[in-house]
């Protein structure tokens, strides 16, 4: 029998998309034929997924899970809303995000641990899944968060099953209060954080960059209005403010505390258990945010599968 090298198995994959252990079997059934192989390969429908990896996969499904002190989210996206609601692909971002959890948001390792009862690892088990299903897929992100003591808050929005939806939302408390009050707090958090979607934790946090873009916009208006430098300055500095506001989760308005900043919940919150909490982290994952979806024309749509 003829030797099957790792190089081999490599041109392999490149040719069909196919996962590493088909790939290796494939070649094993072939006697090492390359050409053979992609054929197997084909006749058992594993190399499809070739052809799909190249189509805008902005579905799916965020799923998030917490244990103890410790949190994962991933997101793995398909093609349509469809795929969402398959048993099989909830069941594998299911076990993407607790692989997640037990490597700490690792992607690289996330990636090639295995995958529970499948004998592949999680990149060959999705593209399985993929010749499987028939639509392209994604293991697109992953994070992992965690305190020392204290709790891991999550929140699932439109929810397919428990820890599976489009919008998923860790919240990490650290305190040594009570729990269940600290529990409660921070679901309420998780939820406010799904509704306003912060982009920094706090003004520390802010991205420099996108700081002075800002800046330099308000700057301008500010200009334009044709006041004294001394007046545009504090212009800009109210234009800021107004900015953290917008974006940074303990300087927004608490939506569970009209005109109460989530800062000052978070400081009541630590009176009433009689002790310090500290906001350490939080994640929001939404399913597809940043990918930009195919524009489709339906009615050539229609056309061209009538053939016209």
């Amino acid at each position: 029998m003829a030797e099957i090298t790792a190089a081999l198995v490599k041109d392999l994959r490149e040719k069909t998309g196919a996962g590493m252990m088909d790939c290796k079997k494939a070649l094993a059934e072939t006697n090492g034929e390359l050409e053979a192989a992609v054929d197997w390969l084909r006749k058992k429908g594993l190399s499809a997924a070739a052809k799909k990896s190249g189509r805008v996969a902005a579905e799916g499904l965020v799923g998030i899970v917490a244990s103890g002190t410790e949190g994962a989210a991933v997101e793995v996206n398909a093609e349509t809303d469809f795929v969402a609601r398959n048993d099989s692909f909830q069941d594998f971002v299911e076990g993407v995000a607790k692989i997640a959890l037990a490597q700490k948001g690792d992607e690289g390792k996330i990636k090639s641990a295995e995958f529970p009862g499948s004998g592949k690892n999680v990149t060959d088990q999705l593209t399985n899944l993929v010749a499987t299903i028939g639509e392209n897929m994604q293991f697109r992100r992953a994070a992992y968060v965690s305190v020392n003591d204290g709790v891991i808050a999550t929140y699932i929005h439109t929810a397919t099953k428990p820890g599976l939806g489009r919008i998923g939302v860790l919240v990490a408390l650290e305190s040594t209060g009570d729990k269940a009050k600290l529990m409660e707090l921070g679901k309420q958090v998780a939820m406010h954080v799904a509704a306003a979607n912060p982009q920094f934790l706090d003004i520390a946090g802010v991205d420099p960059a996108a700081l002075e873009r800002e800046k330099a916009i308000y700057k301008d208006q500010a200009a334009a209005s044709g006041k004294p430098d001394d007046i545009v300055e504090k212009m800009v500095q109210g234009r800021v403010r107004k900015y953290y506001e917008e974006v940074v989760l303990l300087e927004q308005n608490y939506i569970m505390e009209d005109k109460t900043k989530v800062s000052a919940a978070v400081a009541k919150a630590a009176k009433e258990i009689g002790a310090p909490i500290t906001l350490k982290a939080y994640v929001r994952f939404g399913l597809g945010e940043g990918i930009e979806k195919e524009e489709k024309d339906f009615a050539a749509e229609v056309a061209s599968a009538a053939g016209r």
